[in-house]
């Protein structure tokens, strides 16, 4: 026979204040019968009872002494990782480290993370980073940071554990395909920079544009780089890096897809709010970025990236070349909480200006190269196999692609200076030789240029 329990007053002014909310999202929800509402009402109230007693034999029996407060949001980050790998609660602290990592520049090791299956796992290292420097890659499992175990970790305790003070260190336990034991990494933090852009020319004509995430000055950034890459001669190609960009602010993403778009659709989202339809359209500024576009994408690009490959592919204003990207195509919402904290929800999905949801897909490359690999017996003895990589469709709880339409196949910007000309060269020349996508971008670029002009009447 089960025990009465005779509930807290806290616990009973719980259970009334959920009462009176689950009201309340009645009301406010149009197109429901009351019949049906009744009956939701009804069932949502006994499952907060239920919490409500599991609450109180915790509080009364558990061996050692809690803290109401801290099971409750013990309770809420248990019932948001149960959504979906993109929802969560932040605390006051981590909500504002939020606020700042988009407006500006926060101390870290320059990572972006998910969590699969309880592991924490590099969706990509950022450019120009402590991490990238010590040689994270993609699809690395982060095992422990010090001593803790990321198991036991949200994805936002695991972030702030990570963060710190610009020169204090980190060690971090990391595995990797092909590995047999953990790697401990001490890294060393650093400011992760405001700039997400960085251009150069890779021959005369030919631009290179690279933005290794979406922040609040990326659209700006943008516009310089190109205003610097033709004031010598115009652009006949550009070709726009997005690999391993792990996505960042929404609004960047459509401003940037602006900047080559003069008009249609860039993306639209749809969720069950009615109010979180809405569809973000080109426009025309008289600017002519009309020179040909090649955007290279890998299994790093992610949310952001993808919107701006979708937009430019589906306008047929881009090749988009590479390999499958990550496939986040959902959008989170922030809402701010009487307590500083904040909730981090997923509240949509976006799609392509052709009505086409990439979620838990990614986008198509139109020309499929693979990162070419070192030949086998160029390798060290006991350098690890390239990892496998971890998209969307691979994390726990991933929501659904919600379209049954198949996807189509397919640093600051600084004048170059006489002296590091050689140098500058030499860099480009490099990437070239290692980097067979871009290799292969330029060569289509060139060709492009070629019949355009074979095109073009005397």
């Amino acid at each position: 026979m089960t025990p009465k329990i005779n509930l807290p007053s806290y616990l009973l002014k719980l259970q009334i204040i959920s009462f009176i909310t689950c009201l309340f999202i009645l009301i406010v929800q149009g197109g429901v019968t009351f019949a049906n509402a009744a009956s939701s009402e009804e069932e949502t109230y006994k499952n907060l009872e239920v919490f409500a007693n599991v609450l109180s034999i915790l509080k009364n029996n558990y061996v050692e002494d809690l803290d109401p407060e801290e099971v409750i949001q013990g309770a809420i980050k248990g019932m948001l990782t149960s959504l979906d790998p993109h929802s969560s609660y932040l605390k006051p602290e981590s909500y504002r480290d939020l606020q700042i990592e988009t407006k500006g520049s926060f101390s870290g090791i320059g990572i972006e993370i998910t969590i699969k299956d309880g592991v924490l796992i590099i969706v990509s290292p950022i450019e120009g980073t402590p991490a990238a420097g010590k040689g994270l890659k993609a699809g690395d499992k982060i095992v422990k940071i010090e001593d803790q175990y990321t198991k036991d970790l949200t994805l936002m305790e695991s972030v702030k554990l990570m963060r710190g003070e610009k020169g204090s260190q980190v060690t971090i336990s990391i595995h990797r395909e092909g590995w047999t034991d953990l790697k401990e990494i001490t890294i060393t933090r650093d400011v992760i920079p405001l700039h997400s852009v960085k251009a150069k020319m890779l021959e005369p004509g030919y631009a290179y544009i690279r933005i290794t995430n979406f922040q609040a000055k990326t659209t700006k950034e943008t516009q310089e780089a190109l205003f610097d890459l033709q004031k010598d001669a115009p652009i006949n190609g550009l070709i726009l890096d997005l690999r391993n960009n792990p996505g960042g602010l929404l609004d960047q993403a459509i401003k940037i897809s602006d900047i080559f778009l003069d008009t249609g659709i860039i993306v639209s989202t749809k969720g069950r709010v009615k109010n979180q339809n809405m569809e973000f359209r080109a426009h025309s500024d008289g600017e002519r970025n009309n020179f040909p576009i090649i955007i290279l994408v890998n299994e790093g690009s992610a949310s952001a990236s993808e919107i701006v490959a979708g937009a430019l592919q589906d306008h047929k204003r881009a090749l988009v070349l590479g390999v499958q990207s990550f496939g986040k195509g959902s959008v989170q919402t922030v809402i701010p909480m009487s307590n500083g904290a904040g909730l981090r929800l997923t509240t949509a999905r976006y799609y392509t200006p052709k009505g086409i949801s990439i979620q838990a897909k990614g986008i198509t490359p139109d020309v499929v190269v693979e990162n070419q690999p070192q030949q086998q017996d160029e390798k060290k003895e006991d350098e690890p196999q390239e990892p496998n990589y971890i998209r969307e469709k691979d994390l726990k709880h991933h929501i659904k692609n919600g379209n049954e339409v198949d996807s189509p196949a397919g640093a600051d910007t600084k004048e170059i200076k006489p002296k590091k000309q050689k140098e500058i060269i030499g860099k480009i020349e490099s990437d070239l030789t290692d980097d067979q996508q871009l290799k292969t971008a330029l060569m289509l670029l060139k060709g492009l240029d070629v019949f355009d002009k074979l095109k073009t009447p005397e």
